[in-house]
This record gives structure tokens, sequence and C-alpha cells, in this order.
């Protein structure tokens, strides 16, 4: 397939499929690339020169396959390499192209959401280490107070197949306990990893009571959809063909195989390299 002018969404394994579901859902007549390092995943608990590098290549890759704009549906990538990239590389290799996060999106809606102003962030180490949250929240809601939980057991059980087993309780129950020790007023809970969506009916069962638990998944599609109808200069470079790709630095049998759990999809899966 010609794969000119579509729509690139990146994450370092499988979770980024929850946010491209909900994209490809609410704008789905777009030509879509996804890619999944998954050769090299996680990157939660890398370091900030390791995951902007390894970003960086996807990118690359991404624009080489005719990519114009890239979403990158990784919350570890968005914290420690979106902004080096927008800001030191596009300029360098086409100042016309775009690279998007999914935290500034999320971030966005949440004075709204909460009541109390106090939010909860649930993510890997990179991203609550990182500070990503608390920073873009201090900077557009000073008035909201921000507790971040890491829980870097939470996406081994899900790409494990272990979501919904009993075991899985032992590890979601002690962050969501701990989370809620440190600050007993909070009333909106983020999901800051694409993997977490899968382990919500587990998450659900120790929540106290009125808490808005909150995937990132439609927030980030409508942000999408909203920004392209703000930049028609840019719609208008996009093939709207609905067509996609699925790329992998995996065994694509093994990606094939485990991201039937996050996304319904039956095609192709093309193994690549990057360097």
């Amino acid at each position: 397939m010609d794969a000119k002018a579509s729509i690139g969404v990146f994450d370092s394994g499988y979770g980024g499929l929850t946010v491209f579901d909900k994209i490809q859902q609410v704008v789905p007549s777009y030509n879509y690339i996804y890619l999944g390092d998954n050769a090299r995943a996680p990157y939660g608990s890398r370091s900030f020169e390791l995951v902007y590098r390894f970003t960086l290549q996807a990118v690359e890759r991404l624009f080489d396959e005719g990519c114009r704009l890239v979403i990158l549906a990784c919350n570890t990538a968005s914290a420690k390499a979106l902004r080096s990239i927008q800001q030191k590389d596009l300029p360098r290799i086409d100042p016309e192209r775009r690279v998007l996060g999914v935290i500034r999106p999320t971030v966005e809606v949440l004075d709204g959401l909460s009541r109390s102003k106090h939010v909860g962030v649930l993510g890997t180490n990179g991203t609550i280490s990182s500070g990503s949250y608390a920073m873009e929240i201090q900077h557009l809601f000073p008035q909201i107070q921000v507790t971040g939980e890491a829980c870097p057991m939470w996406v081994p059980l899900v790409e494990n197949g272990e979501a919904a087993s009993p075991g899985a309780d032992y590890f979601i129950r002690q962050h969501i306990e701990r989370i809620f020790a440190r600050d007993p007023l909070i009333d909106t809970l983020v999901l800051g990893c694409t993997h977490y969506p899968l382990l919500i009916p587990k998450i659900r069962r120790y929540l106290p009571e009125g808490v808005r638990l909150f995937p990132q998944g439609d927030r980030v599609a409508e942000s999408l959809a909203d920004y392209l109808r703000r930049h028609p200069e840019m719609d208008s470079r996009l093939g709207k063909d609905g067509r996609h790709r699925i790329l992998t630095t995996e065994s694509a049998e093994k990606f094939s195989r485990t991201a039937s759990l996050f996304f319904p999809w039956t095609g192709r899966v093309e193994q690549i390299t990057l360097a």
C-alpha cells in the first residue's frame, strides 16, 4: 500500500493499541501506521537519554514511511522524549511535520473533572519519576494538587495475560491503597499508562466511592480530531482511505498473539528493525 500521508501512532509496546483503537473509532477515515518497539520494551525503567534515542528512531521511521503526523501513544515517551523531539529534531527533519503526545490532552480536561482539585496519577516508574504530569498540571491549573504513584508490576501483568487473574489483585490493591493513603482527597485518578485500561475492572474494586477513573484513549482521540479540525493545512495532506498498517520490532507472530488482548486486529503484522 501507499504509506504516504498517514498518521503514525507509536508506543514502546502494546499499550498504545488501546489509544489506537479509540483513535480509529473517532476518526476512522484516515490512513494509520502503528509502530510498537516491542523488542526493546518496556521503556518505563529506562533512562531519559535511551527513551529519547529510541523514540526518535521510531519517529524517524514513521516519517520515512510517509507519516506527516505522529502520536506518541506512550506516556513514558511523551514524558521523556516529546519536548526534545519537538524543539530540537523537528526543525532539522521537517518543520512542517508534527509529533504530539498523550500527556497534554489528558491534563487539559482535569480541572473540569476534579471537584476536590486533588488528582492522582498512576504510571510507570519513568512517567512518574519524570514529574511530567505534575509539571503540566501545575502549569495549567496551579490550584490542583497532584499525587503520583509508580506501578512497575502492572505492565508485566497485562502483557503476560494476567490482568484478570487473582494474582493481579495484590499488586493493584497495594498501589491504590498507597496513593489514597498519601492523599485521601483525590477524586480523579488518571491512568497514566496505556496498558492500564485492561486493569480497570480490578482497579474499580479498590477505589473509594465517588472517585472518577480516567483512562486516556477517548480523550486523546478527541484531541486528535480537534487538532485536525483546527489545522486544515495538516488535514489536507493526510490520506483518507481508511488503511492501516501495523509494524513491530518484535516477532510478528508474537505481536499478533499479544495484540489481541488490546485491539481487534486480524490483518498482517510487519516486523522491522530500528537503529
